[in-house]
Formats: structure tokens, C-alpha cells, sequence
């Protein structure tokens, strides 16, 4: 039983951690947004809309696979247990 709490407490960690980063970079995205999309403008040659799009695909499949590859696991866990 020391195996699925262990793996519990790391999925745990590993759902607020990620979610912590999620957090701060799309707080970052919404505050920083006119030096973020200018440095990246420049270093990929890209346009405003092009990054604007870029950035919202970026977020969606970062939530997407911390709650799959995160959440889910964990929750299953604490369900187990």
C-alpha cells in the first residue's frame, strides 16, 4: 500500500506544481503581453495575431495535459484508496 500513496502524494504534487506554472505563465501572457509578443515577434518573425493564436493553443494544451497526465491519475488514486 506504500506504493499507491507514494505515487498519490507525487501526482499531487505534480497537479499543483504544473498548475502553479499554468497560473503563472497566463498571468504573465495577460500583464507582460507587449514585451512578450515583441521579443517573440522578433525572434520568430511573426505577426501579433499569429502569436496571439500561438499563446492560446500553447495555454489549451498545457491545461489539457496536466489534467490528463496529472489529475486524472491522481484523482484514480485518491479514489483507490
Amino acid at each position: 500500500m506504500d506504493g499507491i500513496e507514494a505515487l498519490t502524494t507525487f501526482f499531487g504534487w505534480c497537479t499543483v506544481i504544473d498548475m502553479g506554472f499554468l497560473v503563472l505563465t497566463s498571468m504573465v501572457l495577460v500583464f507582460a503581453r507587449g514585451w512578450i509578443t515583441g521579443m517573440h515577434s522578433k525572434m520568430f518573425d511573426l505577426d501579433e495575431s499569429t502569436l496571439s493564436l500561438a499563446y492560446f493553443k500553447y495555454l489549451a494544451h498545457f491545461k489539457i495535459t496536466v489534467i490528463v497526465f496529472n489529475l486524472v491519475p491522481w484523482l484514480a488514486l485518491k479514489a483507490m484508496a
